[in-house]
């Protein structure tokens, strides 16, 4: 047994092993020239001696190896180490959809169509090249976590023709054709009756034939009605109950003939759920007469099960588990799921190996005595003709004599070519025979470097004619894809999103002022332009608003709201205001300020300055003239702004001897408190109250609304009101 850590052909490193079937085991591992995460599956200690078992393993890969669809798990490579066979393949993490179905009871309609389109069109690939799944199922079907349906285990399918009788039927037996189950003919069709079972499944959440063992499932396949999926669930379309009704028709000509037919009605029943456009060819429905079979073939499939259970455990998925990790609860599910399985010889199958045998054997006999014959020339006027190597020897007839006439068709072994450049890859080929027919196509790889071939058919190791023809796939490199729109996410999520996108990362920083520190300003490329796998992006981050450098200006000789003003301009703030006398300044303009003029500061710096309140003597009034008062040093002290940069109209009313006088009225914000008033002039000496209002806009045509400068104004009353104590001006 293989050990994490250990070594492959000096390539393969062991990770961890993911499962186990009955004649190979299945391991996790890594390819260091590759640098990326594959499955090996390898042949167990106890077959690798067996010639026919290895012959059946090697064969398995060729089978699959010249097939390259995104529905199905590629095969990379194959080979031994020091007697230990294996088969490298693509490592598919997901899920199940035995497993998925078991979640969730049973799929929507529209996922379990979309999901059965993705199987048919790896099938359609599959049957296009001539080999037959065989044991189409759930367990055999990974969602990975992309979503992409893939179709894994092609481990009993085989190239083959139209003519293809199989020795053997093998599989679950609840996804059994009844040909199958009979142990003969099997061809693309059994497929699509297998497709039905597991679409049918999909759907109702159990399979259609259940029973107590093997044999009597399979008699059900041959002869059974299975309930119509309408039956079990109304909501089902009539539709896709008809598709699933012709999959499983028990003749296999009443079935869908291609699984390209098969997808078109898929794809029909998504826009047409309720359209009565599934012709089922008369006389096949599954209502149709239960199929009488003989006692004969009762014994021969009761035999067949038994030979089935004496084989290899088939039952147990080859591949990776779809999580790419073996735990212990999944072991005991695959234990424990009933995966019963037909592994039978036909006797009547039996005969014809038998007689062609013989035949064979007589035919081989004629052969060599026949080289013989002529390499001694034991007979006069034989000539030593040398046979050509690789040739065949077959006989044709003349149309008016019937005298054999012998007939030779050259054929070559065709070599391996995949990784090549294409020049390389025709020029290996042609160095065979030159009368080979090579043709080309295209596709992006992820693999591949631009150029080279991605796959071969057929594939390396088969015989074909001298002239036959070799269809090569070159790949077109990763295929492009727009840069992923990161805009606006923080560091981390951009990075996971684009790495998972196969890109290379690095940073560059900027300011912003509109993107906040530590977010995406943009990607270089843009988002608009396209990448392949391995590109480097550039992601630019915010660092946020850049802080300048401002030079404070003078605010001397001003009036506050010039020199508020001023500030602002300048890009700094407006600090504290308070109110002194000055017997330089006059009153109403700025005395101080907290910051030296031309000091170099911060953006947004606040700045406090003090409003002069004059020289605080007053002139004797001039005779004969009435008495002023004035009252100083009050200071609105509570702020009627609630947070910085809210703002409004302030309005101040004196309120002395019964009347209301407006002493300020002024657009100002949350920084201008607290307010320092002016001096207070009155021609009363009686004590007033301070009052403050704030004015905000509001619908007209209302109680206590004012129109000003062409705005309707309502004049809230502040809550807290300030005394004023007058003195006669001079005192």
């Amino acid at each position: 047994m293989l050990k994490p850590g250990m070594f492959i052909s000096d390539r393969y490193e062991i990770i961890d092993k993911v499962g186990s079937g009955g004649m190979a085991d299945v391991y996790k591992a890594r390819c260091h020239r590759l640098n990326r995460f594959v499955a090996i599956k390898v042949l167990k200690p106890e077959y690798s001696d067996d010639k026919n078992f290895v012959k059946k393993f090697r064969g398995e890969a060729q089978s699959a190896a010249g097939l390259s669809h995104p529905n199905i798990v590629n095969v990379y490579d194959v080979g031994d180490d020091n007697g230990l066979h294996y088969i490298v393949m693509e490592l598919v993490e997901g899920i199940t959809l035995k497993n998925f179905i078991e979640r969730k009871g049973k799929l929507e309609v529209k996922e379990a169509v979309g999901i059965a389109i993705q199987i048919a069109m790896g099938m359609e690939a599959a049957h296009m090249n001539h080999i037959i799944h065989r044991d189409i199922k759930p367990q055999n079907i990974i969602i990975s976590r992309e979503g992409k349906v893939k179709v894994t285990d092609f481990g009993i399918a085989k190239a083959t023709n139209s003519n293809t009788i199989t020795s053997n039927a093998m599989g679950s037996v609840h996804y059994l054709s009844p040909e199958q189950a009979r142990g003969g003919y099997s061809d693309e069709k059994s497929d699509i009756y297998s497709l039905g079972v597991t679409l049918y499944e999909m759907l109702s959440g159990q399979v259609p034939f259940a029973g107590d063992n093997t044999v009597s499932v399979a008699l059900l396949h041959i002869q059974g009605e299975a309930i119509p999926l309408r039956e079990l669930d109304p909501s089902i379309p009539l539709s896709v109950d008809r598709i699933v009704q012709k999959c499983m028709q028990k003749k296999p000509e009443r079935r869908y003939l291609t699984a390209s037919d098969l997808i078109a009605d898929l794809k029909r029943s998504i826009s047409n759920p309720n359209g009565d456009f599934v012709v089922i060819p008369a006389g096949g429905a599954m209502d149709s007469p239960t199929i009488t079979i003989s006692e004969d073939e009762v014994n021969h499939i009761k035999n067949a099960t038994k030979m089935s259970s004496a084989g290899y455990d088939t039952s147990r998925n080859i591949f990776q588990n779809t999580d790419a990790r073996r735990t212990d609860a999944g072991i005991k599910q695959e234990e424990n799921e009933e995966e019963e399985e037909l592994d039978s010889v036909d006797p009547r199958v039996e005969k014809i190996i038998m007689v062609g045998s013989i035949a064979a054997g007589v035919i081989l006999t004629i052969l060599i005595i026949f080289f013989v014959v002529h390499f001694f020339k034991l007979f006069p006027g034989s000539k030593n003709n040398n046979t050509p190597v690789n040739t065949i020897e077959t006989t044709t007839e003349d149309e008016n004599t019937s005298t054999p006439t012998p007939a030779t068709t050259e054929t070559v072994v065709l070599p391996p070519v995949v990784g090549l450049l294409l020049k390389d890859a025709q020029d290996t080929l042609y160095s065979k025979s030159e009368t080979l027919n090579v043709t080309f196509d295209e596709e992006y790889s992820d693999t591949y470097e631009k150029g080279m071939v991605v796959s071969q058919y057929p594939a390396a190791g088969a015989e074909v004619a001298s002239d036959a023809d070799i269809k090569l796939v070159t790949s077109l490199g990763p295929k492009p894809f727009q840069v992923p729109n990161v805009y606006n996410l923080t560091d981390s999520q951009a990075v996971t999103m684009l790495q998972e996108a196969g890109l290379v990362v690095q940073h560059e920083y900027d300011y912003s002022d509109e993107i906040e520190e530590g977010r995406v300003i943009k990607t270089t490329p843009t988002r608009e332009e396209q990448v392949i796998k391995g590109d480097t992006v550039t992601v630019i981050i915010s660092n946020g608003p850049e802080v300048k450098s401002v030079k404070v200006p003078n605010l001397l000789g001003l009036t506050q709201a010039k020199a508020i003003k001023k500030l602002e301009e300048a890009g700094l703030k407006q600090g504290e205001i308070v109110s002194d006398y000055s017997d330089t300044y006059a009153k109403g303009q700025v005395m101080s300020q907290s910051v030296k003029e031309g000091t170099e500061v911060d953006n947004g710096t606040k700045v406090d300055f003090v409003i002069s309140l004059g020289s605080g003597v007053v002139d004797p009034p001039e005779d004969n003239s009435p008495q002023s008062y004035e009252a100083s040093g009050v200071v609105l002290d509570e702020n009627p702004f609630e947070y910085p940069g809210d703002s409004g109209i302030v309005k101040v009313v004196l309120i002395q001897d019964n009347k209301t006088t407006t002493i300020l009225k002024q657009n100002l914000d949350y920084d201008s408190f607290p307010l320092p008033l002016d001096t207070i002039v009155s021609n009363s000496g009686s004590q007033g109250t301070i009052t403050m209002f704030i004015g905000r806009e509001a619908e007209g045509d209302s109680e206590g609304v004012v129109k000003e400068n062409g705005k309707y104004i309502r004049y809230e009353e502040y809550g807290t009101s300030w005394p004023a104590d007058f003195t006669p001006v001079g005192e």
